[in-house]
């Protein structure tokens, strides 16, 4: 009435069948089975804050905000971030992103000369950070967009005085 199963058949429920044992079972207990767990006493133990990490999910809060470009609330969640981490990690990050805020183009607020001493912060504060050559990089940029600027302004200043003479000349 059928033919007879196979050792390759036979073998395959044997495998489904542990893999469904193990997930209906779970990965935890397993672990806490073969893993047994030294006891510690009680006075050794330290307490955990109840939040252990709220500077840096603020840190996440102002990073959603500034992709949505709200760049003042952004602003004040980093200000937060920096406030609970004084000159800790993630306050350097904090800075840094105050800097950037002020320079990014699609703030309507943007204001170069407050974004700077943002990154000289990060650079005397924080000198072991990641971000310090980043934020090196930043200040040579910004002070090089100042330095044309009023290069360009005096362009614009020689370009008028030109302009009037030709004008006075006409007449």
């Amino acid at each position: 009435m059928g033919r007879e199963r196979t050792r390759a058949g036979q073998f395959l429920f044997l495998c489904l069948a542990g893999l469904i044992f193990f997930l209906l079972s779970g990965c935890a207990t397993v672990e806490k089975i073969l893993i047994p767990t030294p006891e510690v006493p009680a006075e050794k133990v330290q307490k955990q804050p109840e939040h252990p990490q709220p500077a840096f999910e603020r840190l996440e809060r102002a990073a959603q905000l500034f992709k949505q470009g709200d760049y003042d609330g952004s602003l004040i969640e980093n200000q937060r971030v920096l406030s609970l981490a004084g000159k800790k990690l993630p306050g350097d990050r904090a800075l840094f992103n105050m800097g950037l805020i002020y320079a990014h183009f699609g703030n309507p607020k943007k204001d170069y000369a407050k974004s700077l001493p943002f990154f000289n912060k990060i650079i005397s504060d924080y000198p072991q950070s990641p971000l310090v050559e980043e934020a090196k990089l930043w200040v040579r940029v910004l002070r090089e967009n100042e330095k044309l600027r009023v290069v360009f302004e005096k362009f614009k200043e020689v370009d008028i005085a030109v302009e009037e003479k030709k004008r006075g000349k006409a007449r």
